[in-house]
């Protein structure tokens, strides 16, 4: 779609002047989403591709996932060995349904930000301990994924703020994990998405039927009873309402694919 309200395009050749912040800005990325819909509150975009981040970068201590990278990158990321939890990448990435234009365009930084309770982004990096480098006009800061995400198409960045990374530290990529989606239709929308991540007990993330990610932690492996108990805690007023599936459904799901994760990882 044509936003025909921007007058300018910046492109950026260094680390952006986030002082020059103004109404009326937005950080460019994949621009998968931002050219979807009309946008007429926008005059001026700052092009970021075009700073030449490292897409991935490995290191003894983790992975550093630029906010540029594109699901096909890391679809095609090669983990070294001892990282499990990296087989979770492809799944994620097939978990945003859409054509190879989309995926060599869309990108992790722009998932995350734009907050959709299925972003699978979202689901895998808070899943896997992930922590966001955030760069704004009073400096750096880093925050946690799950704490990001704050609900529905919104998240913790103020203005003038870009996210620049996303942090997965080798701990949290060196446990065996494993993954659930599911969707009313086989290329729905996912209306509950939950990995499990084994430890000495069990690192459970609950994405897609809540509003935002949830963790439930069990210093032990757990009892299925266990397990459905803390499931069942959840409030009633979490589970996400919306075409995709109804707070109801989205509940009895997230009971069962908790259970297929348990039985997967522990028995």
């Amino acid at each position: 779609m044509d936003l025909n309200t921007i007058s300018e395009v910046v492109t950026a050749r260094d680390v952006p002047d986030l002082a020059a912040w103004r109404p009326g800005d937005a950080w460019l990325g994949g621009g998968t989403w931002l050219f979807s819909e009309p946008q007429p509150h926008l005059r001026r975009l700052i092009d970021l591709p075009s700073l030449g981040w490292p897409a991935l970068t490995v290191t003894d201590e983790g992975l550093e996932i630029a906010a540029t990278c594109t699901l096909a990158e890391l679809h095609a990321f090669a983990a070294p060995d001892g990282w499990p939890a990296a087989r979770l990448f492809p799944r994620a990435c097939r978990a945003l349904l859409g054509s190879f234009k989309i995926w060599n365009a869309a990108t992790v930084g722009g998932n995350l930000c734009l907050a959709l309770p299925a972003g699978p982004m979202i689901s895998l990096t808070a899943a896997l301990d992930g922590v966001c480098t955030i760069w704004g006009p009073a400096g750096q800061r880093t925050l946690d994924v799950r704490e990001f995400v704050t609900g529905p198409q919104q998240n913790a960045l103020r203005a003038g703020e870009l996210l620049r990374s996303v942090w997965l530290p080798a701990a949290a990529l060196r446990a065996p994990a494993a993954f659930r989606q599911v969707a009313l239709s086989p290329v729905g929308r996912s209306a509950a998405l939950l990995i499990g991540r084994r430890t000495a007990g069990l690192e459970l993330t609950v994405t897609a039927s809540v509003v935002r990610p949830l963790r439930l932690s069990f210093p032990a492996p757990p009892a299925a009873a266990e397990l459905r108990d803390a499931v069942a805690a959840i409030p009633a007023g979490t589970y996400h309402d919306d075409v995709h599936g109804s707070p109801a459904w989205r509940r009895h799901m997230t009971f069962e694919l908790a259970e297929e994760i348990r039985h997967e990882l522990f028995d």
